[in-house]
């Protein structure tokens, strides 16, 4: 099936180009979400007429798409992390919880922007990628550091203390039943 891209396609082509396409995904994907039209004579025509006003609307998501990615690389994300020993990680760092923090700064992201080719299980600093555009890519500074708060120092000791009160009243009341 041969389309003309209504917009650009990440790993088909740019606004403008007619390509050949699986019958299945012009017809199911690309025609429903507006990407392309049939690449047939009056198309072209239409599409001809209507070209300024896409490339200028595609300039206009490309130009905002660059300005959040100034913005994305001028934030320090910090993700505080439940950790083990030898500072391992209980569970990993993962798009979902870098697309929250951001969230958190002001600054909206889908999480299947950001781009992890796998999670992150280790402290330390990243720089993790989040393509806004399918010509712009974000590059976010992120660190990675272990959680400590104040109540779960204080917490430790005292629960430690009642959890043997109770397991020696508990083995008596057992014992005659028994």
């Amino acid at each position: 099936m041969k389309v003309i891209l209504r917009s650009d396609v990440e790993n088909l082509g740019s606004l403008g180009d007619v390509v050949e396409v699986k019958a299945g995904y012009g017809r199911n994907f690309l025609l429903p979400q507006g990407m392309a039209m049939p690449a047939t004579p009056s198309s072209l025509k239409v599409f001809e007429r209507e070209r300024k006003k896409l490339q200028a609307r595609v300039e206009a998501q490309r130009g905002a798409a660059a300005s959040l990615a100034e913005k994305i690389g001028r934030e320090q994300v910090v993700i505080a992390m439940r950790v083990g020993e030898n500072d391992k990680l209980y569970g990993s760092v993962t798009s979902a919880l870098i697309a929250e923090a951001l969230l958190k700064q002001g600054i909206e992201i889908d999480r299947r922007r950001v781009l992890l080719d796998s999670p992150i299980r280790a402290l330390g600093a990243y720089t993790v990628r989040i393509r806004l555009h399918a010509s712009v890519v974000a590059e976010l500074p992120l660190s990675v550091v272990a959680e400590k708060t104040l109540f779960e120092e204080e917490a430790e000791p005292v629960s430690a203390e009642p959890a043997s009160d109770d397991a020696e009243q508990a083995a008596p009341a057992e014992e005659p039943a028994g």
